[in-house]
């Protein structure tokens, strides 16, 4: 491929052009994306588009096949079962907070079982090797998955709201404060999400995995 300087280019690839198309999404939207401004961003001719992903529904569905892939590519990190359960929630919700478009459009195609699936079989082998079986099992791999998405969609909801008037700093400068003013101080100073969700899924994971064998061999905590 020559290019308008008579300099020779080299060929454009199918994963050339879905990365590109995925970086136009995470930083735009599904609705910039059109075949001709990723043709631009290519220095391609649009037909050259077409020839390697098809019309743009096309495309959007490769996106789709390639987020569900790399949303399967978590490696588990730490020395207990309980640390690799909170690398892997760390990993997921990181992805999920990453790519916020390309979630939409994958939930939009009814493929959001199937793209949590490689993360609930990587904690699946963690409570497995924790010595967890059956029911108690798939509610402690249901948990930490729903511990995930429901922080991560406060998280979001949180950073589309608007200013809230008063702030968590005026509504804990109040007189009440005085009864624990290193407590109002902290929560003035808002949450730290990173953090906050560190220890929460943490605290969820040494409650649910057993930690010797008179818990291993125990069944479903009592109703």
């Amino acid at each position: 491929m020559t290019g308008s300087s008579g300099s020779v280019r080299p060929s454009l690839t199918r994963e050339q052009v879905l990365a590109t198309a995925a970086a136009l999404v995470k930083q735009h939207g599904p609705g910039a994306l059109t075949m001709r401004k990723l043709a631009a961003e290519l220095g391609t001719a649009v037909t050259s588009i077409y020839w390697h992903v098809g019309n743009r529904e096309s495309l959007l569905e490769a996106l789709v096949e390639r987020t569900v892939a790399e949303l399967g590519a978590l490696t588990p990190r730490g020395a207990t079962p309980a640390r690799r359960v909170v690398s892997v929630a760390r990993a997921l919700r990181r992805q999920l907070l990453d790519h916020p478009h390309l979630i939409a459009m994958v939930h939009e195609r009814g493929l959001t079982e199937r793209m949590f699936q490689p993360a609930a079989q990587a904690l699946v082998r963690e409570v497995h090797a924790a010595g967890l079986r059956g029911a108690p099992a798939a509610q402690a791999v249901r948990a930490v998955l729903f511990q995930v998405v429901g922080f991560v969609l406060v998280e979001r909801n949180r950073a589309r709201a608007p200013a809230q008037h008063p702030g968590e700093q005026e509504l804990w400068d109040v007189p009440a404060a005085e009864h624990d003013p290193a407590l109002a101080r902290a929560l003035a100073r808002g949450p730290r999400p990173e953090q906050l969700f560190t220890v929460s899924v943490r605290a969820l994971a040494d409650g649910l995995l057993p930690t010797g064998p008179d818990r291993r061999e125990a069944g479903p905590p009592p109703r």
